[in-house]
């Protein structure tokens, strides 16, 4: 007669060992998650750096990627807990010697579902920030000065410590000092007033010396229409004052006058420089 026979599956080493692997791919899973999540959420406050002492108004919020990076850091919380109860679980299950599922992982195709729709997510909102960005080039950061690229117009940006009226009186006091006449103040937001239209504090300055500027004038004739110098000094819709001129060089190109000549215009950005301060 023959006896029953128990068959019992004790699971060896290397069904724990796969098992161990599995949990740590799991956990760099994880890692990856709540890093890229960080990155995205942290992709936000990049831009607006970029986008610091840009004078286009209104700014554009990047909001949409904290809530991103937040969604994509909890969804590596949230495949910690499942992978160590699912691990813990299976070891349970060896140790036992009971049949192991072979079904599909709920929690891979769960997580790859998820990890599509934020990223089709994603790229719809970089679509809209990258257009918005290649609209409105990022210019500077303080202290920094920048030339305007859009159309390549020429114009030298610099971030203002003082207001408009009192980075305007500073550069009435430096030109007195330097012997460099003040040829017209031009208030724009003012004249706007009168006509009862309202406009950030905007006001313009037109300056030269002749004798900078004739030996200009007669090497290139065409860069009287860029002369006398000017300096904008004016206040963005942030509150931000900025200084703005045109660049020596761009002149230099424009009106392609001797090389030499240069020095008697760069006076601007030393001007410029001082009054920022």
């Amino acid at each position: 007669m023959d006896a029953p026979t128990q068959m019992s599956q004790r699971a060896d080493l290397r069904d724990f060992l796969a098992a161990e692997r599995t949990f740590l791919a799991w956990i760099r899973t994880g890692l990856a998650l709540m890093g890229f999540g960080f990155v995205v959420a942290r992709f936000g406050l990049f831009l607006q750096e970029l986008q610091v002492g840009q004078r286009t108004s209104p700014a554009q919020p990047y909001g949409l990627s904290l809530w991103f990076g937040t969604a994509l850091i909890a969804a590596g919380v949230v495949v910690y807990l499942l992978s160590a109860w699912h691990h813990l679980r299976l070891v349970r299950e060896l140790e036992r010697g009971g049949p192991v599922s072979s079904r599909p992982s709920t929690q891979a195709v769960v997580i790859a579902l998820f990890l599509a729709l934020v990223g089709l997510a994603m790229a719809i909102y970089l679509i809209s920030v990258g257009s918005f960005t290649a609209l409105h080039p990022a210019n500077i950061s303080d202290g920094e000065v920048s030339m305007v690229s859009t159309a390549n117009k020429g114009i030298v940006e610099r971030p203002s410590n003082h207001s408009v009226d009192q980075t305007v009186d500073r550069l009435k006091n430096i030109l007195q000092s330097k012997g460099v006449t003040l040829f017209a103040l031009i208030d724009h937001s003012g004249e706007a007033e009168k006509v009862g239209m309202k406009m950030p504090p905007t006001k313009l300055l037109i300056f030269g010396n002749p004798k900078g500027g004739t030996p200009l004038m007669l090497a290139a004739p065409s860069s009287a229409i860029d002369l006398p110098l000017k300096i904008l000094v004016s206040e963005d819709g942030q509150g931000k004052v900025w200084i703005s001129y045109n660049s020596p060089q761009y002149l230099q190109n424009r009106h392609d006058f001797p090389q030499e000549l240069l020095a008697n215009i760069a006076v601007v950005e030393t001007l410029a420089a001082k009054a920022a301060e």
